[in-house]
């Protein structure tokens, strides 16, 4: 049974309140003290000047609080993080975006690659594979998975623009991953956690172990990780694609655009070769222009019954009447998430070659295999397949079949020639078929090796790195050369469209499948290899103290970096053009012979960078100096020169400056530069075709005036559309301006029995420039509807000639039917600036005592205050027309406007921490918080979308360490996430998985030996 509402409003508080009095906690993150030394944020070995930047340092402890066993639990636990569109809940039924065991980073919500990543201080090669961004062009990100949380000493995140420093894509800033090292001993961890009332479960096991020698040491890291899939049918909010009844009771109960099931279904929408019209007697089984359908014979309409299924004609009526022909995709109990096994190993380390040279290396290696259960496979238009008129069950198939036996399945009296017709396969989903299995196999290996030392008073360091990654993407497919084959057989073997689905449950599953003969005829397995590499060499030298200034020493570092990216997708022959389908009937030549599928071409692609940059820590004011309100001035002076082999050069600066008001107060800030080079698809993709499910605008505005519909709310005219999309070699870098301030209080004034406190306030702005997107297949249809309300038409869309069906759609509606789309142009292009602003706030508590124990609080919140992307002129019109109405107020324009508090970017994220530990025994709490958001997949008659509801999550764990007898040097952990059993707040598509994970409370059980 749940808790009721203030059971849980209590549980929440306590937990947030465990083990201290009047606490109110923080994040995952802990705020760098002020006093603190952190790689992340400057390259001078031993020097202060980052107390002039705002970074988090999320510590081992406050990693153990948030019970992440994954890279993407830890990155969602920072505030600080946006939405995650790269994640392992995101499962298309195409290969065309990265599948598996995936997590992206995306600081500050700049977008997916506007953050840099590094391990141990040093870059971090990008996943392989590809996703579309909200400006629909191909991102890459740095696989959060990849990296081994159990493994980490810390995590450092630097909250400000480092291009100056680190160079191409830290234009938000820069996450550095420090593993363990130097490490003594041996360790062995097991974890073994579920998520209640799911089929989630996985298991952990951990080994950490180490040898110091009198010159260096060697340090193994160890994980395992194997984790259960979790089905749709785990939880109501995933088990069916038709989520209308998840909605009652609100503003948008029965809105038809909330049911997700697809309209291409068993329940075939078929046409004859040449739209020619089919009566049996005086009876029409097809309309004017040949199109009919199969449907139960409980459904209105029949005009031929063949058993427990008739023939009506048109296409089907899935927006109105056949509703209930459209197909559950979740009817096969898909998969939310896959189940995944991971593996990841590193080893680190160093020896001295002489008292003054140091000899350090890195090996790691990470492997995770995947496999999920997805909708079973479906026809798109730009592929349409051709019945041959020789088919076994073409209902107008010839009378007697070229061998000479008669024709059972032809049907009786009608008008069809006596050599039958072909039959166009307009729409279909192949159900009997099965669900498609994916398997995607992940791998990632890094390599590097170094000298440091010391030399004529300055430390040198130089390192040569290689790494490289690999996605295995291996998922069940149809091939329409195989499956026209077997459609041309007049023999029962032949694949059968004709016969539907269920008909005692029309939108799940098929009740008259084909033989499994013709099923293993047309199945095929296809495979999408994509790799990436990063080879690296840098040599730099720092200084902390070259020379004297009045004020303190001046701090120097300086460095030269030479790297290679290089990364290539190998698609399936039968998508990247090397198999081609031609139709053997009507001739037609088609680009890709895989079914559900647009033509991919393979896509390479490599570069160079040289770069070089100069950091100055310059000391201005000094405590010694006794300068009144000015107890210390330093300031931090960087620039990098990069130069790209097929982009150009870009150099950056960067300002950053700390002032000590008075011992405790201090204000920091900072000026800085960014830049962030197309990613390497960007520029070489010659084609990149993608379909995705798009709303045709103009046919809900012939649908309300019609009167099928009273608002576009209960408009349900999507269907999968096709993009053409274009790379551009002309791309430029996207360039940035960054402005941070901040203020960091640590109270001197409080007595030390009541503990150590840090309050911190950081504002920042981010305005960045010449973003790459697209104008979008979605607004490209809209202004189409502009254009079409107006007389003429968008030229980008590309559509058939209109059927008389589709004519009779748009009767006396005073606008002109339109076709079925079959694609849309577009190009990657820099489009105009975006400007976003915000607020960290972060408060540290912590109080040592020998009585009760040692306390740690700690608060770290994210307000989002502003986030605007200017409109190109074409989405200002689009803009325009609707605030006018002249375009109806529910379209979704995409790529403008004031983007605060829509999808992924909520007003307020906070997270907060607790830890007490006495003696043996310590308890821990987490806690975070994300505000509301606009869902804007669905909007009402006025134009106001749907609010997913903000949240509040705790969780708690308790650990024992004993220290005597046979269970000597074992901890003992155990622990629960989401203790008050929170489901995720309800979304168009049941739940905002770049926000949340799809499952509610997790316990698990955590045991650790060290020997």
């Amino acid at each position: 049974m749940r808790p009721t509402t203030s059971f849980r409003s209590a549980l929440l508080g306590a937990t947030i309140l465990c083990g201290v009095a009047a606490a109110a906690g923080h994040a995952a993150a802990q705020e760098a003290e002020v006093d603190e030394i952190v790689v992340v944020g400057s390259q001078i070995e031993g020097s202060k000047v980052t107390a002039a930047l705002p970074v988090t340092v999320v510590g081992a402890d406050d990693i153990e609080a948030t019970a992440a066993t994954s890279g993407d639990d830890l990155f969602r636990s920072i505030p600080q993080m946006g939405d995650v569109s790269f994640n392992s809940s995101y499962l298309p039924n195409s290969s065309n975006s990265a599948r598996g065991d995936v997590g992206s980073v995306n600081l500050r919500n700049l977008g997916v690659g506007n953050t840099l990543v590094l391990l141990n201080g040093r870059r971090v090669v990008a996943h392989p594979t590809s996703r579309a961004d909200e400006n629909l062009v191909p991102v890459l990100t740095y696989n959060t998975n990849a990296i081994p949380v159990a493994g980490l000493k810390r995590l450092e995140v630097l909250r400000d623009g480092a291009a100056a420093l680190y160079g191409s894509d830290a234009v938000a800033g820069v996450v550095n991953t420090v593993l363990q090292d130097n490490f003594e001993g041996l360790q062995v961890e097991a974890q073994y956690g579920e998520a209640e009332g799911t089929h989630l479960r996985e298991t952990d096991i951990n080994v950490l172990a180490g040898k110091n020698w009198d010159r260096g040491n060697l340090t193994l890291f160890v994980n395992y990780a194997e984790k259960s899939a979790l089905r749709a049918f785990d939880q109501d909010y995933t088990s069916s694609a038709d989520k209308r009844p998840l909605f009652v009771g609100t503003r948008f109960e029965g809105a038809a655009s909330l049911d997700g099931r697809v309209t291409t279904s068993p329940w075939a929408s078929l046409q004859t070769l040449g739209n020619v019209a089919v009566r049996q007697g005086t009876t029409s089984i097809t309309s004017a222009a040949g199109a009919f359908h199969p449907q139960p014979t409980t459904f209105a309409g029949c005009r031929v019954t063949m058993g427990g299924y008739c023939f009506d004609d048109g296409a089907p009526a899935t927006s109105a009447e056949d509703r209930d022909l459209r197909y559950d995709t979740t009817s096969s109990n898909t998969s939310v998430m896959p189940e995944t096994e991971r593996l990841n190993l590193f080893l680190s380390g160093n020896w001295d070659l002489t008292d003054e040279v140091e000899l350090f290396g890195e090996a790691g290696y990470y492997s995770a295999v995947t496999s999920s259960v997805q909708a079973p496979t479906a026809t798109l238009t730009s592929l349409p397949i051709t019945i041959p008129a020789s088919n076994y069950w073409n209902p107008f198939g010839p009378t007697v079949f070229a061998n000479g036996q008669t024709n059972p399945n032809r049907l009786p009296g009608i008008s069809a020639p006596a050599g039958g017709l072909a039959v166009v396969l307009r729409s279909y989903d192949f159900v009997d078929v099965g669900p498609s299995v994916v398997d995607v196999n992940l791998s990632q290996t890094r390599f590097l090796t170094g000298l440091r030392g010391e030399k004529f008073g300055l430390n040198w360091e130089g390192a040569l790195l290689y790494s490289h990654a690999k996605a295995k993407d291996v998922s069940d497919g149809i091939s329409a050369t195989l499956l026209q084959q077997s459609l041309a057989l007049s023999t029962p073997d032949a694949y059968n469209p004709f016969n539907g689905g269920d008909p005692a449950r029309p939108s799940v599953g098929d009740a008259t499948p084909s033989s499994q003969a013709a099923i293993d005829a047309i199945r095929i397995k296809t495979t999408r290899i994509s790799t990436s590499s990063l080879t690296l060499a840098d040599f730099k030298v720092s200084k902390a103290d070259l020379f004297a200034l009045p004020g303190g020493d001046l701090g120097f570092a300086a460095g030269v970096e030479w790297r290679r990216e290089t990364q290539q997708d190998d698609r399936d022959p039968r998508l990247d053009g090397t198999i081609q389908f031609r139709d053997a009937v009507t001739g037609t030549l088609y680009g890709n012979d895989l079914i559900g599928s647009s033509p991919s071409p393979d896509t390479k692609g490599k570069r160079e960078v040289t770069s070089a940059y100069i950091e100055f820590a310059v000391p201005v004011v000094s405590p010694e100096m006794n300068v009144p309100f000015v107890r210390n001035l330093e300031f931090q002076l960087a620039g990098r020169y990069e130069d790209f082999s097929d982009v150009g050069d870009v150099a950056k600066p960067k300002i950053a400056g700390a002032w000590d008001i008075f011992d405790g107060l201090r204000i920091r800030g900072s000026w800085a530069q960014g830049f962030k080079a197309p990613n390497l698809e960007q520029l070489n993709a010659t084609l990149v075709t993608r379909s995705n499910t798009r709303t045709d605008w103009i046919r809900c505005e012939a649908d309300l005036r019609a009167g099928r519909i009273t608002s576009f709310s209960n408009c349900s005219r999507s269907q999968a559309t096709t993009a053409r999309r274009a790379g551009n070699p002309d791309l430029k870098p996207e360039e940035s301006e960054t402005i941070g301030l901040g203020v960091v209080f640590q109270p001197q004034f409080v007595p030390p029995e009541f503990g150590n406190f840090t309050f911190t306030v950081d504002y920042w702005n981010v305005k960045q420039k010449g973003i790459v997107g697209l104008f979008g297949e979605g607004n490209a249809l809209i202004l189409d509807y502009l254009e079409r309300i107006q007389g003429r038409s968008n030229p980008n869309v590309v559509r058939a000639a209109p059927t008389a069906d589709e004519a009779a759609l748009f009767l006396n509606t005073g606008l002109t039917a339109v076709g079925q789309v079959l694609y849309v142009n577009d190009q990657y292009q820099n489009l105009l600036p975006q400007e976003a602003e915000g607020l960290d706030i972060g408060v540290i508590w912590s109080l040592n005592t020998d009585r009760f124990g040692d306390f740690d609080v700690n608060f770290n919140a994210a307000h989002l205050m502003k986030f605007y992307r200017s409109p190109s002129a074409d989405i200002a019109a689009l803009l325009e027309a609707r605030d006018a109405g002249t375009i109806n107020a529910g379209t979704t324009i995409t790529g403008g406007g004031d983007l605060i508090r829509q999808n992924g970017r909520p007003e307020w994220k906070w997270s907060a921490s607790a830890t007490w530990r006495y003696q043996q025994f310590t308890l821990g709490a987490f806690t975070q918080f994300i505000d509301d958001v606009e869902d804007t997949g669905i909007r009402d008659a006025a134009g106001v979308p749907w609010v997913v509801d903000s949240q509040i999550t705790a969780n708690l764990y308790a650990q024992y360490q004993f220290e005597d007898g046979w269970a000597g040097d074992t901890r003992l952990r155990v622990g629960v996430r989401n203790i008050t059993d929170e489901k995720p707040p309800l979304a168009v598509n049941g739940y905002f998985g770049e926000l949340y994970q799809p499952y509610s409370r997790y316990w698990y059980v955590n045991v650790r030996k060290s020997f």
